[in-house]
């Protein structure tokens, strides 16, 4: 077996699938099982790690809340910075913000202002793609900080939600992995 199969079986053998939550008709994908497995979870990091390297990257920006779990170790096994982008009016003193539509709403992320500059190149990190909207938005601020953006980097893609397209076009050309495609 390849070193990318066993990685890829090692991963989905330790994500749960819960029916039904949040809401009637949705699987919810749970990572949690594999946060708690210390080989899968440094598999993932290590996996991460290397696109870290392969993208150029300076900074890691972990998406609040679960891109944070994600994103901190795989900055430090890369030898980079983490940034965390947080909800709205989470963090303190000046940030940029970035408002994004939601399939039921909008929502608002926020960065500080001075963790990135022009002489960042920086990866996203998050668990899932789903429809795209806060990675875009993750894309926009840190291009509005200046920096540049090395690409996109998810655990698992929810293929069926469409959100590769919409990243591809915010993304410019830079590089969108998913690790897994459910």
């Amino acid at each position: 077996m390849s070193e990318l199969t066993d990685l890829t079986e090692l991963l989905l053998s330790r994500i749960r699938e819960v029916a039904d939550y949040p809401e009637p008709g949705v699987m919810f994908k749970d990572i949690t099982p594999l946060l708690a497995d210390p080989a899968a979870f440094t598999a993932l990091t290590d996996a991460f790690a290397e696109v870290v390297r392969r993208t150029g990257a300076t900074k890691v920006v972990g998406l609040e809340a679960r891109g944070f779990i994600l994103g901190a170790p795989v900055a430090v096994r890369a030898g980079v910075g983490f940034i965390p982008v947080r909800k709205a009016g989470k963090l303190p003193g000046a940030t940029l913000s970035q408002a994004y539509d939601l399939e039921y709403g909008s929502a608002e992320i926020e960065v500080h202002a001075e963790d990135l500059s022009a002489l960042d190149r920086v990866l996203v990190v998050d668990d899932v793609l789903a429809t795209g909207g806060t990675a875009e938005a993750s894309i926009q601020l840190i291009q509005r900080a200046g920096a540049e953006v090395a690409g996109v980097a998810v655990l698992m893609e929810l293929g069926f939600l469409a959100g590769r397209a919409r990243l591809e076009a915010a993304l410019g050309g830079a590089p969108l992995e998913a690790l897994l495609t459910v």
